[in-house]
């Protein structure tokens, strides 16, 4: 067997090899990319969700809500300054 036969049917068989390779690399490519966008979209949605619930807990904790909650269901009422007694404590250690 002639040396420059042998370089051209190694050339000849390592082409269809290469070829393979790619195609199956441009799958792999495709694969990890449909994952992306799914992860993406994923992201998405939690960062939606993350933004309802923050609008959600302005909405609760603003303060009309809160005396609202306090006078309705709870049935407080304001406290007039003069009925509220301050203890003060002297000759402790303070830290």
């Amino acid at each position: 067997m002639n040396k420059p036969y042998v370089l051209l049917y190694f050339f000849i068989l390592t082409i269809p090899l290469l070829l393979g390779l790619a195609a199956l690399q441009s799958n792999h490519y495709m694969d990890l990319e449909k994952d992306v966008r799914r992860l993406e979209a994923v992201q998405e949605e939690w960062v939606r969700g993350n933004n309802n619930f923050i609008a959600n807990i302005a909405v609760l904790s603003s303060s009309a809500r809160i005396e609202q909650v306090a006078v309705r269901d709870l049935r407080l009422s304001r406290i007039l300054p003069e009925n509220v007694l301050q203890v003060r404590i002297e000759g402790g250690e303070s830290q």
